[in-house]
């Protein structure tokens, strides 16, 4: 953004991953001018949160970094549907899988696995 190029907290701004999910662990009392944000900023220290998700059991292994494709399914009701749509990951995303949890079942028959992304 042009209107940061002058601005001091430039690199704390752009040092996130577009897409990924983050929790505030703390926030910092100064608060800052900012061009973009008409109240001003503050630092925070934040923390990447790992997320759960599902993916075909074909090919699913610890420690492999997979590009997520959205799980086709209408099912709303489904007790699992936010687990194969969930918030925070876009088709394309590239996620590294740092845990199976197990197999899921699905209720159109489809052989997936839960896992936690990093």
């Amino acid at each position: 953004m042009t209107e940061c190029k002058e601005c001091k907290l430039k690199g704390v701004c752009f040092n996130l991953d577009a897409g990924a999910l983050y929790r505030i662990v703390e926030v910092r009392d100064v608060k800052h001018d900012c061009k973009v944000h008409e109240d001003g900023v503050r630092v925070v220290k934040v923390e990447k949160e790992r997320m759960e998700g599902v993916v075909p059991k074909k090919g699913a292994m610890e420690g492999s970094t997979v590009t997520w494709e959205v799980i086709k399914c209408d099912r709303l009701g489904c007790q699992h549907y936010r687990l194969c749509h969930p918030l925070g990951i876009d088709k394309g995303h590239k996620a590294r899988i740092s845990r199976i949890t197990g197999d899921l079942e699905c209720a159109e028959g489809k052989k997936l696995v839960r896992v936690t992304f990093e």
